[in-house]
């Protein structure tokens, strides 16, 4: 029977499960109370409670997050971006196969989420052009990035922690490249079943069609011609009763079959039509309010919305937002960028009433319209990426040769073990800054802090799980049945039970969870732990079968609009075609 610090653990590690599987809590905050949670019952001590903030994992994984920026910021990955258009020629099946090899080869060396943020609008304007969809080429997208990033010791923050825990316990450290053998089949066999099977199950929906039918707008747009006896002849809306109407936007004024420069700034006059956006029985109470007649039985479509001058454009909001957790109103949207969202789309579901204080996610979707200096504006800045437009190419000649250099430079020093790899990170981190590659402020800016919290706080469960004998206690329960058919098959429960949790949570909290157990199964067993530890981290890293499960899937979500049985159907049977490779590959390439 486990004692009382066993069963205390127990009860910290179910909540902290039951919280990142539910997602009501974000999952760093959830991190910041288990710490809290363990200091309280005194499980660890002070310097075992903060050992994951100085955990070289840790550390590794916010310099990488800096090299990736100094990459980003010098246009070095943009310009590879656009030369896919010069590779992929016309068809879907060679469009694909070019976006895995290019997105897989940088996911290997720069941060997934980064690569995925840059090559989404890529994607779909490429596909647009092809007359293809671009729900068949953004999953494949974010697939190729999770192949990519198990190639390498520095592919992922999991392949990292991972590491970590292995030389925290007395192992040998992970060399860069030795995941490379197993990741490159992997990465070839699910670029091929991507290629074959994966066409039959992908579907075809055009996330980036009519988006008044994707946010589902037609009973919320109107369009309503002045009358001659309307209270609103001679004013300008901005400043009248009705444009001080609450729920009700003024998106366009048409006059004379024209649409007006600035329709909210523009004098009203009779026959003019006006394009309302809002609920429907506003919409009907101010036709009748202030003498408006309605001019078409059916809502207008993207054309009506974007024209000449005013346009139509969708957002996605990246993982690193700024807008992460804030509304539209506190983060002051509109008078910086002059846009006006028409809707949010999260998960499929389409949200149109409220939008100024609905608390954004990461992988929400904005529609928003505005003019094109406006729309412009919006494109560069880094905390919403427009999906159906691509930006100007912007490259620094004079720092982007700095920014590859200073990447070879680290994985040069890390593949010779000339420093381990903490180190060479830390030296490519500080390099970016020093060149001039991004300002001090940038980086800051691009670490993802949530990642680093949740290690913070997650990595000294670990450690208590460890001390206490309470991940010990669990593997020789669970070994009960399993044991007589030997370590292969305790290999395959470990990846199976961490691939399913990567559903369902954070990858890298359901890595540092699963690790104590490799400890405890290899000395059950008496064999080596690390076959354990690499199936716990390709398990992490590759999450195929839902949205939620890698930051990846869910950026491309709604910009595909995608349905969560999308990823289960195509998902799902690729996850076990890993598992397969995993179960024969792992015991050749690292013997029990």
């Amino acid at each position: 029977m486990p004692g009382t610090e066993s069963l205390l653990i127990l009860i910290v590690l179910a909540a902290a499960m039951l919280s990142f599987i539910a997602g009501k809590i974000r999952f760093d905050l959830t991190a910041m109370c288990v710490l809290a949670a363990l200091l309280i019952f005194r499980l660890v001590d002070v310097d075992q409670a903060f050992a994951g903030f100085a955990s070289s994992a840790t550390a590794t994984v916010a310099a990488m997050f800096v090299l990736s920026a100094g990459l980003v910021r010098t246009g070095s990955v943009n310009w590879l971006a656009r030369k896919i258009d010069l590779w992929a020629g016309k068809a879907e099946a060679r469009l694909v196969l070019i976006l895995c090899l290019v997105i897989g080869g940088l996911s290997a060396f720069i941060v997934n989420t980064a690569t995925v943020a840059i090559f989404i609008p890529v994607a779909v304007v490429l596909a647009g052009s092809r007359k293809i969809a671009s729900s068949r080429v953004l999953i494949p997208l974010s697939y190729a990035s999770q192949f990519g990033g198990v190639c390498t010791l520095i592919g992922t923050s999991t392949n990292l922690l991972v590491n970590s825990i292995a030389v925290s316990n007395g192992l040998e450290g992970f060399g860069l490249f030795e995941f490379a053998p197993l990741g490159l089949v992997m990465s070839a066999a699910g670029v091929l079943y991507l290629l074959t099977v994966g066409r039959w199950l992908l579907p075809k929906r055009k996330g980036e069609g009519q988006k008044t039918d994707k946010y589902r707008l037609a009973d919320y747009l109107a369009e309503l011609r002045i009358g001659n006896k309307s209270s609103l002849i001679g004013q300008v809306w901005e400043k009248s009763e009705a444009g001080k109407e609450k729920g009700v936007s003024l998106i366009k004024l048409v006059r004379n079959d024209r649409p007006t420069w600035k329709p909210a700034r523009t004098r009203i006059k009779a026959d003019d039509i006006l394009l309302l956006h809002g609920h429907i029985d506003k919409l009907i109470s101010i036709q009748e309010k202030y003498g408006l007649e309605s001019q078409a039985e059916e809502f207008a479509g993207d054309k009506a919305l974007s024209s000449g001058k005013v346009k139509l454009v969708e957002a996605l909001v990246p993982p690193q937002s700024r807008f992460v957790g804030r509304t539209l109103r506190k983060a002051d949207f509109h008078r910086r960028y002059r846009l006006t969202a028409l809707a949010i789309q999260r998960r499929g579901r389409s949200i149109r009433e409220r939008l100024a204080d609905i608390h954004l996610t990461a992988g929400d979707t904005l529609l928003l319209q505005g003019e094109v200096d406006d729309v412009a504006r919006l494109m560069s800045s880094s905390d919403l990426i427009v999906t159906n437009e691509l930006t100007e190419l912007y490259v620094r000649k004079d720092r982007v040769y700095f920014s590859v250099a200073i990447l070879v430079g680290v994985v040069f020093l890390a593949a010779l073990n000339i420093v381990p790899i903490v180190v060479a990170a830390v030296l490519g981190a500080v390099g970016m800054v020093l060149s001039g590659c991004l300002t001090l402020e940038e980086a800051y800016q691009s670490i993802d802090w949530q990642v680093i919290f949740l290690l913070g706080g997650i990595i000294p469960l670990g450690l208590a799980m460890t001390q206490t004998g309470t991940a010990g206690w669990i593997a020789e329960g669970l070994l009960g049945s399993i044991m007589k058919f030997g370590p292969p098959a305790v290999l395959a429960v470990l990846y199976l039970t961490t691939a399913v949790l990567t559903e369902t949570m954070s990858n890298n909290a359901a890595a540092i969870l699963l690790a104590p157990f490799a400890f405890s199964f290899a000395r059950i067993l008496n064999v080596d732990p690390r076959p354990f530890l690499v199936a716990i981290t390709f398990a992490a890293s590759t999450s195929f079968a839902t949205p939620i499960g890698y930051q990846t899937n869910t950026m491309i979500y709604g910009v595909g609009g995608y349905r969560f049985s999308d990823y289960t159907k195509l998902g799902a049977p690729l996850n076990l075609i890993f598992l397969l490779i995993a179960m024969f590959l792992i015991p050749l390439l690292w013997p029990f």
